[in-house]
């Protein structure tokens, strides 16, 4: 298997930015796999302007597989040792080879994208990728990990991975050492004005309690 030589990320590595977590507006979405109290390492806050712009993307072929970078903050709680990463935009990524069981990022396609975030989110770190499993479910196939493990190696990168026929998908996210379970799936934090509905409509998730309020980062780019 040969990948490409691109690089994602630029040189030195960014540190994460302290900040209390941006519980004020938010409601949690829980996966059954949490039923058994056990949360990510990494806690995901998707704004609903960003899900909104995947799931319009996840739904432009049906047929085939399509996705993306997503973009944001790579955060630690400033009262605790709890990481988070606040996904503030997507980015489809074009030119791909891709059919109803495969997704291929090429060279154009990464050059593409960080070209994009060069100039559009400067400030911006790549916290992971999103793509879709047309009619075969939320898990992530020997190839998906593959290539989350060579192109997003970092423990707070994540893989979305979206049905988009039956309306599921969850978020993979390494273990505290390392590892990544291609079977189990985590729910995320939808992260909006708290008084407009929910556009969280995955039939797989459940909505959790309120963890509290807190004042958070700025999650407007």
């Amino acid at each position: 298997m040969t990948y490409s030589r691109i690089r994602l990320f630029p040189p030195n590595n960014p540190a994460p930015r302290l900040a209390s977590l941006p519980l004020e507006n938010t409601r949690r979405w829980i996966s059954t796999y949490e039923d058994d109290g056990n949360s990510a390492p990494v806690s995901v806050f998707l704004t609903q302007k960003t899900f909104q712009r995947i799931m319009e993307h996840a739904s432009s072929d049906l047929e085939k597989e399509v996705g993306g970078i997503l973009v944001g903050k790579w955060c630690l709680d400033s009262e605790t040792p709890r990481q988070y990463i606040v996904v503030t935009a997507s980015l489809p990524a074009r030119f791909t080879q891709h059919g109803s069981v495969f997704l291929t990022f090429t060279q154009d396609s990464l050059v593409d994208i960080r070209a994009k975030i060069d100039e559009e989110y400067p400030e911006a770190v790549i916290v992971g990728w999103y793509h879709t499993h047309p009619r075969m479910g939320v898990f992530l196939s020997q190839y998906d990990t593959w290539l989350h493990e060579h192109f997003f190696p970092e423990l707070w990168q994540v893989a979305l991975v979206i049905e988009p026929h039956s309306e599921v998908g969850g978020f993979f996210v390494r273990q505290a050492g390392g590892v990544l379970d291609p079977g189990r799936y985590f729910g995320f934090y939808e992260l909006d004005d708290i008084a407009r509905p929910s556009i969280v409509h995955w039939n797989n998730l459940q909505q959790g309690m309120a963890e509290g309020k807190n004042k958070g980062v700025d999650h407007n780019e």
